[in-house]
């Protein structure tokens, strides 16, 4: 699934979820609705000039299989696209995310250099992977 500009590969992380997909794909689409990004007033929001403000707006979804996220700002153009498919044992779910950013001019490299090459990037990629997995396995014990 495309949606919108040709973006470089930037990289993908992944994390296996103790959770049937259909449990994941809820958490995943409580979360782009409700957590990703910043908020309104946040300083980076402001300093870096994302847009959307938060930094994020969902471009596209495939239902149970995929959504996309994009975003820009002063120093990057970005996606990252988040896919659900089947765990490799039963009851588990994969959930992956891979990144595809362009970042232009000599502020976008030193951008790339400080967010992507220091590992930033992999920190919060992951983390956000994470606490989706982390709502998808509480629902299973709360529900």
């Amino acid at each position: 699934m495309s949606a919108g500009p040709v973006l470089p590969y930037v990289d993908e992380h992944a994390v296996e979820v103790r959770a049937p997909r259909d449990r994941v794909w809820r958490a995943l689409d409580d979360y782009v609705h409700t957590s990703v990004g910043l908020s309104d007033r946040h300083p980076l929001g402001l300093v870096l000039g994302t847009r959307p403000r938060s930094g994020f707006a969902v471009a596209a979804t495939e239902r149970g299989e995929q959504v996309v996220l994009e975003g820009r700002h002063r120093f990057s153009v970005y996606r990252l696209v988040i896919d659900v498919a089947d765990g490799s044992r039963p009851g588990t779910t994969m959930l992956r995310g891979t990144t595809l950013a362009a970042f232009p001019g000599p502020h976008g490299r030193i951008y790339r250099l400080l967010v992507i090459s220091s590992g930033v990037h992999i920190v919060a990629t992951t983390r956000m992977l994470r606490a989706i997995g982390r709502r998808a396995e509480a629902a299973g014990r709360n529900g």
